[in-house]
């Protein structure tokens, strides 16, 4: 269905397993950014943008990623006169993470399946649309949901990536399809989901996989034509190729032969630019396999994985590094979002860094050089003690290497990070970084002779052997210790200053205003406005979905709104099953929320959220049957459909399945790919007809144990 704006109008984390298209043009004449391009986007105005607030021009409004808006029309004292401006229906129901840019009164964002789309941001109305047509099997490439994060702006082109790794540039007016360029190649698992960054004339974009298997790099194009211009490598290749110093260097830090499954380190999403020192930071991401043992067998820091990395966005040389998870083999990932920022630190003003990633450690690195300066946990951490005050290196806990013990273990932080993708905001003026982190353990159970598949997670894990079990008491008491926290710290003094609680991770991005206020989403659906003060609560907005993507602020002729893309999605909802359901079932009702201080309009009735009473066939297989299908389905369904094959509101919840009774349709389903357009391939590649029947029988077990447990 076209949008239509509406004016007036997972103790722990169980994961069980983890062309161009033709542009549709709804141009509107009497729209605010109709006709030619006002402001062209370059580096003199995303430099001015810092000290106004009537544009987004960049993913994180200025090159330090700061996401604090100096407007304070809209502040901490009217706030809750804040209503909804208008909104707009989306036409894809998967996770919605873009941040919008706001350019000469239009909103440019992008949605799941990489489309794109321009409204006009006083009345809402569609100005154009573009689909890339992504096909629908790409799905299966990517780790985290079919999502995309966003846009960047030069001139008057706007560029972003496509699932099936495309990087694409649109005429800002019209949405027409200026160029397109393969940045990956496509027999690979390769994913684009990040927003790229734009440089003097050169767009920058990463590319995700790791999970699946590939080699990563960040690559600069030309934004006139899409030639590449240069690529950056993020991992060795196999000895005696490496051309580049800096992997030649890396090579001495790899064992074994890691370049088979391409040994991982993707750029999927974070980067910052510092314009002073020419130096583009980029956020590595894990190893693949995660489990570090079929990785890199012997072990060894594993360059560059885990690390920040400074290049020259110019020809993308290296300049620095400063790896904080060496050896990774948690899927502790440093590609959350990078802040930059001057901070007096023991007596002296120092150009920073600052970095929360998925390890639990808050790092504030010397941007110049790549010094570690300080860093302390901002959660609970039990993998390790803590960090080498001179080096920064990681003090570990030797039973948290499951890949060297040969053991499980349960490590807080957990897979989904203390603070994954979803970005923080950072207030200058108070000097605070607002955090949205997750506090949630993960169970490693390492597998013998494991071996990679064609399809699906390849992180060296027995991803079925931690299901969540069909006991409310385990359930009840995973649920409580799984929580998500907005935390406000002090980067100098590596100090909590205030938190907020909440029942469940996956919350949304923030954005800090000059207001004293603090705009964020929460996975249970309400859109918030806190005091950037001290946490206290000022105004609320049922959202009727979950809201993880990150908030963006801007004025049109002297007035003041604030919007976010809501729509429930990512890892979390898809994988961790139960967990993703502590709040009350969430499903995605996509859309583009706006608002302003006396917003009259109102959302539709929000829609019954339940699936319906469970009602499953006759359970008729063995009991071997069934313990083959719930490995092979937490082997490769449960990151899709959910942590012992409960869903968490997103995808159909196949115990709900109405083809569990008919082994025929499943099969026409799973092995011969009758879905294949919804992003369901078929898998007659990997699984056999029997290996599917039991996944099957597994499902039909699962439902039959929650409904005695008395789900409805």
């Amino acid at each position: 269905m076209q949008a239509q704006a509406k004016s007036g109008a997972k103790s722990a984390l169980w994961l069980g397993g983890l062309l161009a298209g033709a542009a549709v043009l709804a141009y509107a004449g009497g729209a605010t950014g109709a006709g030619k391009a006002k402001l062209a986007v370059n580096a003199a105005a995303i430099a001015a943008s810092a000290d106004k607030g009537d544009n987004w021009l960049s993913h994180g409004r200025t090159y330090d990623e700061q996401r604090f808006s100096p407007l304070t029309q809209i502040n901490k004292d009217n706030v809750n006169q804040l209503g909804l401006a208008w909104y707009a229906d989306l036409d894809t129901t998967r996770g919605q993470e873009a941040t919008p840019l706001v350019i000469d009164g239009v909103i440019y964002t992008t949605t799941a399946w990489s489309k794109a789309k321009a409204y006009d941001a006083l009345s809402g109305k569609l100005i154009w649309e573009y689909d890339p047509k992504v096909p629908g099997e790409t799905g299966v490439k990517a780790c985290c949901d079919v999502v995309n994060r966003g846009m960047g702006a030069w001139g008057d082109k706007l560029f972003y990536g496509t699932l099936d790794g495309r990087l694409i540039a649109l005429d800002r007016t019209t949405g027409r399809l200026l160029w397109s360029t393969v940045t990956v190649d496509r027999t690979k698992p390769y994913t684009i989901t990040g927003a790229p960054r734009v440089v003097n004339g050169v767009v920058i974009i990463g590319n995700g996989g790791a999970e699946m298997g590939v080699r990563g790099y960040v690559a600069g194009y030309d934004v006139n034509t899409g030639k590449q211009l240069w690529k950056f490598y993020t991992v060795p290749d196999q000895p005696g190729k490496n051309k580049a110093e800096y992997l030649k260097r890396a090579e001495a830090t790899w064992k074994g032969q890691w370049w088979k499954l391409g040994g991982g380190g993707t750029v999927w999403d974070s980067m910052a630019y510092d314009p002073a020192l020419d130096l583009l930071y980029i956020g590595v991401g894990n190893g693949s396999p995660w489990n570090q043992s079929y990785r890199s067998p012997g072990g060894g820091d594993n360059l560059y994985l885990s690390s920040i990395v400074a290049v020259r966005p110019k020809t993308g040389q290296y300049v620095w590094h400063f790896q904080e998870t060496p050896g990774e083999t948690w899927d502790f990932t440093a590609s959350q979002h990078i802040v930059l920022a001057d901070l007096m630190i023991d007596g002296r003003m120092r150009k920073v860094l600052m970095h929360a990633p998925k390890n639990g450690f808050f790092y504030v690195v010397d941007r110049q050089t790549g010094q570690f300066i300080k860093g302390k946990n901002f959660v609970p951490v039990n993998w390790a003690t803590g960090l080498d005050p001179k080096t920064g290196r990681p003090i570990e806990n030797h039973s948290a290497r499951f890949d060297k013990t040969g053991k499980p273990f349960v490590s807080m932080p957990g897979a989904g990070g203390a603070h994954s993708w979803q970005p923080m905001a950072y207030d200058p003026r108070q000097k605070l970084m607002f955090i949205p982190a997750n506090i949630a353990a993960f169970p490693y159970v390492p597998e013998e002779k494991w071996k990679a598949a064609k399809y699906g997670f390849n992180n060296g894990l027995n991803q079925g052997a931690a299901a969540m079990p069909a006991n409310n008491d385990v359930r009840e008491a995973a649920k409580a210790a799984t929580k998500g926290a907005l935390i406000a710290w002090d980067p100098v003094t590596q100090t909590e200053k205030w938190r907020v609680d909440y029942p469940g991770p996956s919350n949304g991005g923030l954005l800090a205003t000059a207001g004293d206020l603090l705009f964020q989403g929460t996975a249970k659906g309400d859109f918030v406005a806190y005091s950037s003060l001290d946490g206290k609560k000022l105004w609320s907005f049922d959202a009727q979905t979950g809201v993880i993507a990150a908030p963006v602020t801007f004025t049109v002729k002297g007035q003041q709104y604030v919007a976010v893309m809501a729509g429930w999605g990512g890892i979390w909802p898809l994988a961790t099953g139960v967990l993703a359901w502590k709040s009350g079932a969430v499903r995605n009702i996509s859309r583009l929320l706006v608002f302003k201080v006396g917003g009259k309009a109102q959302l539709p009735a929000k829609p019954d959220p339940n699936f319906g009473p469970l009602d499953p066939p006759a359970q008729t297989a063995t009991k071997e049957v069934v313990e083959k299908g719930a490995y092979t389905f937490g082997r490769f369904c449960g990151v899709c459909h959910g942590d012992a094959a409960v869903s968490g509101g997103v995808l159909p919840d196949l115990r709900h399945s109405a083809a569990l009774g008919s082994p025929e349709t499943w099969q026409a389903i799973v092995h011969d790919g009758a879905l294949k357009a919804n992003g369901m391939i078929g898998w007659s590649a990997q699984l056999s007809r029997e290996e599917i029947d039991a996944i099957r029988h597994y499902v039909i077990a699962r439902a039959h144990e929650d409904k005695a447990l008395g789900e409805k």
